[in-house]
C-alpha cells in the first residue's frame, strides 16, 4: 500500500507540473486488512464462514422487511440487487447497521450479469491520461487497479488473472504498448497481478495459435501480453448478496418497489412500498435512508421522490457473443486496443468458451435489452482481421446486450461529459442515489454511497467500512486444489430413465467446476449430488449437475428457471441451445423444491423459452465438444 501511494504520488505530480498546476493527489484509504482485520471483521468472518452458516428463508427475509415500521425503520433500505446494490447492502450491514435490499427481478438479471467479466484497471484510462495530462483519468486508474486486487482477494474461486494479448502491426506499436504497458505495472504497484512483457512473432503463434501472422498490407511484429482480472460476474453478484444475508441484511429478490414513502411534510423519503412480485403481496418498510442502487433503472425511482427530477443516466448498450473454445486458448485473452474505426475488441477464454465483444453505442432502457443483427456483425467482422481461422455467424453459441449506465452528476454545473467513474448524490432529503461506475470499483461504491447514507441519516454504525477484509460466501479457506476433495470423496449418483440410481464418477471437470462456482461450499452440492440422486449433468458439454438447481433453491435465493439458467449457472451466456435443453429438467427440480403446481411449472417453462430468444444465437448452433460424456 505504501509503495502505490509512492507511485500514485509520483506519477500524478508529474501529470500535476505537465497540466502547469496543483492537484489534490488521490491517498487510498487505510484498509481494514492494513490493520489485521480486527475484532468486527473477525466477527464477522464467523458469522458468514460458519460451517453451518445457512442464509435465513425467503419468507423470513420478507418479514423482517415488513417489521420495519415507522417506530422501528431500518438505517438503509437498498433498491437494487445489482454488483453496487448487493455490495452497498453487504458494506452497510458489516459496518453494524440494520439493512433491507429488494430487487425486482433477481440479483444480477440486468447489467451486472451482462458485462465483458473483466476486472479491469482501465488501460485506455491510462493513455488519456498521459496524452491529454489529464490527472482524473489518471485517479480513475490507480483506484481501479487497486479494487481490482481486492475483487480477487475477496473471492478467489470466481476471479483469477487473465493474460491478454495485445498484436502489433509495426515496430512502433511494440515500443508504444510495450512502454505504456509496462507503466500500467508501475502504477499498480503491489497490487500487480504479473508483469507485462512481449513475444516475438513465433512465441505469439504458439501461445495463440488462432492469430494471424499476416492480414491486409501488414505482418505480424510481436505481440505485448499483460494481465487483468476475470470473473463470474452473476455468481460473483449473487455471492455479494448471500454474504449480506448471512451478515444480517434482509435481502429480498423478485421484490418491486412501487412508491417511495414520505413523511407527513412531504418532505422526506422514509421508506417505500414494496410488491412481492411472486405472490402479489404488498407492504411498506420503512427506512432512515433509502439508497437507489438501480442501474440503468435508477431515475425511475428518482422520479417517485420527484416527477421533475433531472435524468442523469446516459445508457449504452454493449453487445457480447459466445463461440466456441477453439477460438481462443484456454488462458490467453486477446484484446485490440483501436480496431479500423476505432473500436476496442476483444476475444477472451470464459467458462470453456470464448467470448467477444463489444460495442458501445446509445440505446434505450429496457428490461431485456436484445443485440441487433448488425451489432452481431461489426464484432465478429472485428475479430476476423485477427484470425487465421474462418468466423461464421452459425459459430455464435449465444449473443447477449447490456446497458451501461453512464452518469451524469445532475448536481454538476458542468455536464459536458459524461463520467465513466461513479456518481453519489441526495437530490431529495432521504434518497441517496449511486450509480455509474464499473463492476471492478463495485466495493468503493457501496462504500461512498453508505458514506452518503450515513450522513443524509445521522446514523451511528459500530465500525468503519470493513469490506476490503470481507470474503464473499465460498472464499474463505478456498484453494485452487480444493476440487481434489470433491474428486476423491464424491461420487454423482444419478437416476437412469428406468428410476434406478446408479453411481458415476465425479470426474475433474465436475469437480473444478463445483469448487470455483461454490468456493468453500462446494461439498454442500456434492453431497446433495451423491446422497439424492441428483448427480446427472443439465446439458451435454457443459459440468452443471442437477444437485446445482436444489442447492441453489435452498441456499441461493433461486426462485425461477431464469434465475438458474442466466445467473446461479451460466448456460443461457454459454450456449442457448444446451440452456433450452436443461430447461425441462431445472422447472421439474424447482418444482420439487418450491411446491409449484402444474400450472406453473408450465408458466416458468414459457416464461424461460421467451428469456431465451432474446440472447441471439444462431438457429444451426451446435456445439459438442464430446469432453464432458
Amino acid at each position: 500500500m505504501t509503495r502505490l501511494r509512492k507511485i500514485g504520488t509520483a506519477v500524478g505530480a508529474a501529470l500535476a507540473t505537465a497540466c502547469g498546476g496543483a492537484v489534490i493527489l488521490y491517498e487510498p484509504a487505510i484498509s481494514a486488512s492494513d490493520h489485521g482485520g480486527g475484532p468486527r471483521v473477525e466477527e464477522i468472518r464467523k458469522r458468514v464462514h460458519a460451517p453451518n452458516a445457512v442464509v435465513p428463508s425467503r419468507e423470513a427475509q420478507q418479514s423482517a422487511l415488513m417489521a420495519a415500521g415507522k417506530g422501528s425503520p431500518l438505517d438503509v433500505l437498498v433498491i437494487g440487487g445489482g454488483a453496487t446494490g448487493s455490495g452497498t447492502a453487504l458494506d452497510a450491514v458489516t459496518r453494524g447497521l440494520r439493512v433491507g435490499l429488494v430487487e425486482r427481478e433477481d440479483f444480477a438479471s440486468g447489467t451486472s450479469s451482462r458485462s465483458t467479466k473483466l476486472l479491469h484497471g482501465g488501460v485506455r484510462y491510462l493513455e488519456k491520461a498521459f496524452l491529454k495530462l489529464d490527472y482524473g483519468q489518471f485517479k480513475l486508474v490507480l483506484h481501479a487497479l487497486e479494487e481490482r486486487k481486492q475483487v480477487i482477494e475477496n473471492a478467489p474461486h470466481l476471479c483469477h488473472a487473465l493474460p491478454c494479448m495485445t498484436p502489433c502491426f509495426s515496430w512502433f506499436e511494440v515500443v508504444y504498448y510495450w512502454a505504456g504497458l509496462k507503466v500500467y505495472d508501475l502504477v499498480a504497484g503491489r497490487q500487480i497481478l504479473h508483469l507485462s512483457r512481449y513475444y516475438s512473432t513465433k512465441q505469439s503463434a504458439e501461445l495463440f495459435p488462432t492469430l494471424a501472422r499476416e492480414g491486409e498490407n501488414r505482418s505480424l511484429k510481436g505481440t505485448v501480453v499483460y494481465y487483468d482480472g476475470q470473473m463470474n460476474d452473476a455468481r460473483l453478484n449473487v455471492g455479494l448478496a448471500c454474504t449480506a444475508a448471512l451478515a444480517g441484511a434482509a435481502v429480498l429478490n423478485h421484490a418491486e418497489v412501487v412508491n417511495l414513502l414520505k413523511d407527513d411534510s412531504g418532505k422526506r423519503i422514509i421508506g417505500a412500498r414494496i410488491r412481492n412480485n411472486l405472490n402479489g403481496e404488498e407492504f411498506d418498510t420503512y427506512a432512515k435512508v433509502v439508497v437507489n442502487a438501480a442501474g440503468p433503472f435508477c431515475d425511475g425511482v428518482r422520479k417517485m421522490a420527484n416527477e421533475k427530477a433531472q435524468e442523469m443516466i446516459a445508457p449504452s448498450s454493449g453487445v457480447h457473443i459466445t463461440l466456441p473454445d477453439y477460438y481462443s486458448p484456454e488462458g490467453m485473452g486477446l484484446i485490440v486496443p483501436k480496431t479500423k474505426d476505432g473500436r476496442v475488441v476483444f476475444m477472451l477464454p470464459w467458462l470453456g468458451r470464448t467470448v467477444a465483444g463489444t460495442t458501445d453505442s446509445s440505446t434505450k432502457i429496457t428490461y431485456l435489452p436484445e443485440p441487433h443483427e448488425d451489432e452481431i456483425g461489426f464484432i465478429l467482422d472485428a475479430i476476423s482481421d485477427y484470425l487465421n481461422i474462418k468466423v461464421r455467424r452459425s459459430d455464435v453459441l449465444s449473443a447477449w446486450s447490456g446497458i451501461r449506465p453512464l452518469a451524469v452528476d445532475p448536481t454538476a454545473k458542468n455536464t459536458e461529459s459524461i463520467s465513466r467513474d461513479h456518481v453519489v448524490c441526495e437530490d431529495f432529503p432521504g434518497l441517496v442515489t449511486i450509480t455509474g461506475g464499473k463492476w471492478t470499483t463495485y466495493r468503493s461504491m457501496a462504500e461512498d454511497g453508505v458514506d452518503a447514507a450515513i450522513k443524509s441519516g445521522n446514523l451511528n454504525p459500530r465500525s468503519g467500512c470493513v469490506t476490503r477484509s470481507v470474503r464473499i460466501v465460498g472464499g474463505e479457506g478456498w484453494e485452487p486444489s480444493s476440487f481434489t476433495v470433491l474428486a476423491q470423496q464424491y461420487k454423482r449418483m444419478k437416476s437412469t430413465h428406468g428410476g434406478k440410481v446408479v453411481p458415476g464418477l465425479m470426474d475433474s471437470a465436475a469437480a473444478k467446476h463445483l469448487s470455483h462456482a461454490y468456493g468453500s461450499v462446494a461439498e454442500r452440492v456434492a453431497a446433495i449430488a451423491q446422497n439424492e440422486g441428483l448427480g446427472k449433468r443439465l446439458a451435454h458439454g457443459y459440468p452443471y449437475l442437477e444437485a446445482e438447481v436444489a442447492y441453489c433453491a435452498r441456499h441461493e435465493y433461486c426462485e425461477s428457471a431464469i434465475d438458474f439458467i442466466a445467473r446461479r449457472t451460466r448456460l443461457a451466456f454459454l450456449e442457448t441451445d444446451a440452456a433450452g435443453r436443461a430447461l425441462p429438467r431445472v422447472v421439474e427440480i424447482l418444482a420439487n423444491e418450491h411446491k409449484w403446481d402444474q400450472s406453473r411449472k408450465k408458466e416458468e417453462l414459457k416464461t424461460a423459452t421467451e428469456f431465451l430468444q432474446t440472447f441471439k444465437a444462431s438457429k444451426n448452433a451446435q456445439f459438442h465438444d464430446g469432453k464432458h460424456k
